[in-house]
C-alpha cells in the first residue's frame, strides 16, 4: 500500500476515535455545566491554540443537535460551527445524553426584564429615555436603564432567575443590566444604587457563567448566590452579609465578606475597605408552626444590643409585610393574611447595624366565624333612618362588615359600611321607611369568610309621594311614567273626573313604574299614583295631572 494511503488510513481512524471518545462523555441525565476547555478547532491543523470559556451542555431526551443548536447559539453562530468546534462529523447521530461544549460568546443573550411584584406606598420609575415618571406599581415591568425610587414606599422585585431585591424607602436603584443567556439558567444582572437601602435574595448562579453586581457611588458588590443588604448615603456604602460570600470595595480594590461580617467604604476616593464582625443571632422564643389565632407573641433573651429589628417576608410574593424595630424583648405579630412567612429577628448596633437574624417559617391559617348580631332586635321597628348596628366577634384577628337588604337573598345591598375590626357601624346612607334585612359578614387571614344569620327590621316614616313625569298620547290611549319609589312594592293608581278625586272612576294596583288607560275622547281624567309597601308605612298621594284626549 503507497505510503500516503497508509497516513490517510491513521488520519480517519484517529478522527473516528475522537469523535468516539466526544460522544462517549455525556450521562444520561440532562445537565449543564461550564469549564474552561483549551483549543477551538477551526478547520486548519495549523490553528493557534487559545483558551476559550465554554458552557458544557448535555442534550435531552429527544432533543436532536439542530434543535439545542436553535435554542441556545446567538444570531450569526450556525449549528456547523458549533459542529466543527466539537469535531463532530456527523451531528445527526448524537442522542440524549451526549454533551456538546459552546463558548460562551457564542451563547443567545436575551434581556430579561424585572418585576415588581409587590409594591406600597409612594414612589415611581422612571423609564429609559423618557423624562416623564411613573408612578410604581404590582406587575410592573423593569427593563435595562430604567430607576426606581421608592421615595415613601418600598418595592419587591423578581428578577428572571427568581433572584429577590427589597428596595426601602427613599431609594434609587437604576437597571445597568438584565440579561439571561437563552435557557441556559446564567444571568448578567448589574445595578447601581444611588443611594438608599436594598436588602437580596439571589439565587445560586451557574460556576464562571453569571454575574450579579450593584454598584454604589463608592463601591461595588459582587455575588454568586447569597443574601445581603447594601445601602448607600450617595458617598459612604455600608455592606451586611447574612447568607454566602459578597466581593466587595472600591472597583479594583475589592475583599470577599462572609456572612457574618460587615463592610463599608467611606467614599468614593477611599481604597480601603473596613470591616466588623455582625452581631450574633439572638436566641428567640419558637413560633408555632402553624397559627390558627394572632396577635402571635416572639420573644428574645437580652443580649446587650440596645434595639431589635424585626422582618416579616410572604414567601408567596417575597413581599416584606412587617418591618419594625423595637427597644422591648418581644412583640408581637397582628393582621397577617393566610399564608406561609419567613420571620426574622436580628439585633442592632447603636450605629445602627444589624446582625445575623434569627429566622422561623410559620404558616397563619386563621378561619373566620360568623358574627353574633345584637342590635336591631330581630322584627324591631325603628324610627330613625340612621340606625346603629352592633355585633360581636366570636373569632379573633377578624374584621367585619354591615350589609343591609330589601330582600332577605342580599342580591341587591341598600348600604353597607367600610371593612374594620370595629363591633358597630351606621348604614353608609340613610334608609328609606320600608323593611328590610342586616347581616354582618366576618373575614379572618385575607381569604376565609363567614356570614352570620339575617335579621329582619322595619324603618318606620312616610314613603315619599309617587311623581309623574311623562305622558303620551296615541289615538284614544293615554301611557303614564312616574319615578320609583324607593322600598316601594306596588303603586296604587287612581282615575278621576274631577281634581279633588271626589269621583274616582278607575282605581288600580300596579307593580311597574308605568301604566296605559284608555280614555273617552272630549272628556277631561285627573290621574294621580301613591306608592305602597309591606309593614304599616304612611303614604302620600302623588300630585295629580290632568289627562284629556280630544
Amino acid at each position: 500500500m503507497p505510503s500516503w494511503n497508509l497516513t490517510r488510513c491513521r488520519w480517519r481512524a484517529l478522527f473516528r476515535a475522537v469523535t468516539l471518545l466526544c460522544l462517549t462523555l455525556g450521562t444520561s441525565s440532562a445537565f449543564a455545566e461550564l469549564g474552561v476547555a483549551t483549543g477551538s478547532h477551526t478547520g486548519s491543523l495549523g490553528s493557534k491554540i487559545a483558551v476559550v470559556p465554554e458552557w458544557s451542555y448535555t442534550l435531552s431526551p429527544d432533543e436532536t443537535f439542530q434543535e439545542a443548536a436553535d435554542a441556545l447559539l446567538a444570531k450569526g453562530i450556525s449549528s456547523s460551527q458549533l459542529a466543527r468546534h466539537n469535531r463532530i462529523a456527523n451531528p445527526i447521530i448524537l442522542k440524549g445524553g451526549d454533551r456538546i461544549r459552546i463558548p460562551m460568546h457564542w451563547l443567545k443573550r436575551q434581556p430579561e426584564p424585572a418585576t415588581i411584584s409587590a409594591a406600597s406606598g409612594q414612589g415611581h420609575v422612571r423609564l429609559a429615555g423618557n423624562s416623564r415618571a411613573q408612578p410604581m406599581q404590582t406587575g410592573m415591568l423593569l427593563r435595562v436603564g430604567d430607576e426606581l425610587a421608592t421615595q415613601q414606599g418600598t418595592a419587591t422585585i423578581k428578577l428572571g432567575d427568581s433572584s429577590m431585591i427589597w428596595v426601602e424607602p427613599n431609594s434609587r436603584l437604576v437597571f445597568n443590566r438584565l440579561t439571561q443567556y437563552g435557557r441556559t439558567g446564567m444571568v448578567d444582572t448589574r445595578m447601581r444604587l444611588i443611594k438608599g437601602r436594598v436588602s437580596t435574595d439571589v439565587e445560586p448562579m451557574v460556576e464562571d457563567g453569571s454575574r450579579f453586581e450593584i454598584e454604589t457611588p463608592s463601591a461595588v458588590a459582587a455575588v454568586r448566590g447569597t443574601r445581603f443588604s447594601l445601602a448607600s448615603d450617595g458617598s459612604k456604602s455600608l455592606l451586611r452579609v447574612t447568607e454566602g460570600l459578597v466581593a466587595f470595595g472600591p472597583p479594583g480594590n475589592q475583599r470577599q465578606i462572609p456572612a457574618g461580617f460587615s463592610a463599608s467604604v467611606d467614599s468614593p476616593s477611599s481604597r480601603g475597605v473596613e470591616i466588623r464582625r455582625l452581631p450574633p443571632v439572638p436566641e428567640t422564643s419558637a413560633l408555632a408552626p402553624s397559627l390558627d389565632r394572632l396577635p402571635a407573641t416572639l420573644t428574645w433573651k437580652a443580649n446587650g444590643a440596645p434595639a431589635h429589628q424585626l422582618d416579616v417576608f410572604d414567601l408567596a410574593t417575597g413581599q416584606n409585610v412587617l418591618s419594625r424595630l423595637t427597644g422591648d424583648s418581644s412583640t408581637t405579630l397582628a393582621q397577617l393574611d393566610n399564608g406561609r412567612y419567613r420571620v426574622e429577628l436580628a439585633a442592632v448596633t447603636r450605629s445602627g447595624i444589624a446582625g445575623l437574624p434569627a429566622v422561623q417559617e410559620v404558616d397563619v391559617d386563621l378561619k373566620a366565624r360568623a358574627a353574633t348580631l345584637l342590635s336591631p332586635a330581630a322584627g324591631e321597628s325603628l324610627n330613625d333612618d340612621m340606625p346603629e348596628f352592633i355585633w360581636r366577634y366570636l373569632g379573633e384577628n377578624e374584621v367585619g362588615r354591615l350589609e343591609i337588604s330589601a330582600k332577605d337573598d342580599f342580591g341587591n345591598l341598600v348600604a353597607t359600611s367600610e371593612w374594620a375590626s370595629d363591633t358597630s357601624a351606621l348604614p353608609s346612607r340613610p334608609l328609606s321607611p320600608g323593611e328590610y334585612y342586616w347581616r354582618v359578614v366576618t373575614e379572618a387571614g385575607g381569604n376565609s369568610v363567614a356570614t352570620s344569620e339575617p335579621r329582619k327590621m322595619l324603618v318606620n316614616g312616610t314613603l315619599p309621594p309617587a311623581r309623574i313625569i311623562n305622558i303620551n298620547y296615541i289615538d284614544s290611549q293615554v301611557r303614564i311614567f312616574w319615578e320609583s319609589v324607593a322600598t316601594a312594592n306596588d303603586y296604587l293608581l287612581q282615575l278621576s273626573e274631577d281634581p279633588g278625586f271626589q269621583n274616582i272612576v278607575k282605581e288600580a294596583t300596579v307593580g311597574d313604574t308605568t301604566a296605559a288607560l284608555r280614555l273617552i275622547p272630549g272628556r277631561r281624567y285627573f290621574v294621580r299614583l301613591k306608592a305602597l309597601s309591606e309593614g304599616p308605612l304612611a303614604s302620600r298621594w302623588g300630585p295629580g295631572r290632568e289627562l284629556f284626549i280630544e
